[in-house]
């Protein structure tokens, strides 16, 4: 049985997207849009329609139900159509034309040719073929992928081979670093001699594809509110041959429960008009009741007591605010410990798979994080999933 060795992440490298609006901004639009939908629906059936007031009715939804400016400050589109309100213009929500935007042909299409973009920005200066490449993307799939296409373009077919990661949520980042692992440890059993073993791994989420502007449930305007797009890569090697490349993160365990009774709480699958989504309210509940057996088990498997939690910093994918005040109150945390998800919360918004990622750079970037600092690291998706990892700083 081959042992995967002891990985440690760094060299991230992040885009800032394309549009950046301050959360009241992307509010406004979601009002606009539902409005304009709805609209045009009318149009269709032959009925009159005012968007005067289902539009104050819509901002008053978003105000109830949405995620807050005092919880999410910006959130970053890849899309050009979030940026401005002229429907005509609009490439997936022509919504003057199709109430309920482009399907799911359109879409597609638009999010190859945007990961395209993003891979060939993330990987611009970088001149050395990683051994491995690992796609991960739950917000589309074209074939030829852009990993793919990347591999192509830079020259790299027969020294990098592509593995897709798709479709698991917003978790997936912690999976990519277990198939990261084991294939690092497949190219130590086969290529004993190489000294420059390295997984690289990179995340193209563009949720703004994925609005139905007819869907005015409270539940989709709390995911309407809450998703961003971001897109960011970064490097897997084996501990022995890092070498002090920068600041960087140990993964020192990692663990994977699917929680009780808790398939029906979240869900992620194609419709005809993008990509839909299923979040139950007792999602934050479900997690709690298994938080603290699940990290006692990752430091366990780290070698750490379970009261080094207490010391440690816990990079949680914001799924959303109350998520992470929940997992703070579960486990007894202090707002220090939690400070970087809600930042990152704040900051992007919930980016699905990358979110974690980009509290990883953080943490690996920041001067106030010392050498040697523990990281307990979660996330959660369908299933309900819930996955950890223990990561411990490391600087060059």
């Amino acid at each position: 049985m081959i042992e995967p060795p002891m990985s440690v992440i760094g060299d991230f490298r992040s885009l800032r997207p394309r549009h950046l609006s301050s959360q009241a901004q992307t509010l406004e639009w979601l009002a606009m849009a539902h409005a304009r939908a709805e609209a045009q629906l009318a149009t269709q059936e032959g009925r009159a329609f005012d968007e005067t007031p289902f539009i104050e009715s819509m901002r008053k939804r978003l105000a109830r139900f949405g995620c807050g400016s005092h919880q999410i400050a910006t959130r970053g589109h890849e899309l050009d159509d979030c940026s401005h309100l002229r429907w005509d213009d609009m490439e997936v929500y022509r919504l003057a034309e199709r109430a309920s935007g482009e399907g799911m042909r359109t879409r597609t299409r638009v999010f190859g040719r945007i990961a395209s973009s993003a891979l060939s920005l993330l990987f611009a200066e970088v001149s050395d073929a990683p051994q491995q490449l690992i796609h991960v993307t739950c917000t589309g799939y074209e074939s030829p992928s852009a990993a793919q296409l990347l591999v192509a373009g830079k020259g790299w077919g027969s020294r990098t081979r592509v593995t897709h990661a798709y479709h698991m949520g917003c978790y997936a980042a912690l999976p990519a670093l277990q198939v990261a692992a084991g294939l690092l440890a497949l190219g130590a059993t086969n290529r004993p001699t190489s000294a420059e073993a390295r997984v690289d791994i990179v995340h193209t989420e563009i949720c703004s594809l994925h609005l139905h502007p007819l869907r005015h449930e409270a539940e989709q305007l709390v995911i309407q509110s809450l998703f961003a797009d971001g897109c960011i890569s970064y490097s897997v090697y084996p501990q022995a041959s890092f070498h002090r490349r920068g600041p960087a993160l140990a993964v020192l365990s990692q663990a994977e429960w699917i929680v009780p009774d808790s398939a029906q709480s979240m869900a992620w699958f194609s419709s005809d008009f993008g990509m839909e989504m299923i979040l139950a309210r007792d999602v934050p509940d479900k997690l709690a009741q298994s938080l603290a057996p699940f990290v006692s088990s990752l430091l366990e498997q780290a070698g750490e007591p379970a009261i080094a939690s207490e010391r440690a910093i816990f990079a949680i994918h914001p799924g959303g605010p109350k998520i992470v005040d929940q997992i703070a109150a579960a486990l007894k945390l202090t707002e220090e410990q939690v400070a970087a998800s809600r930042a990152v919360l704040r900051e992007r918004g919930n980016m699905s798979s990358a979110t974690l990622p980009h509290i990883w750079q953080e943490l690996a970037r920041a001067s106030n994080v010392q050498d040697g600092q523990l990281v307990v690291s979660l996330a959660f998706g369908p299933g309900l999933t819930l996955s950890g990892a223990v990561l411990r700083k490391v600087s060059a």
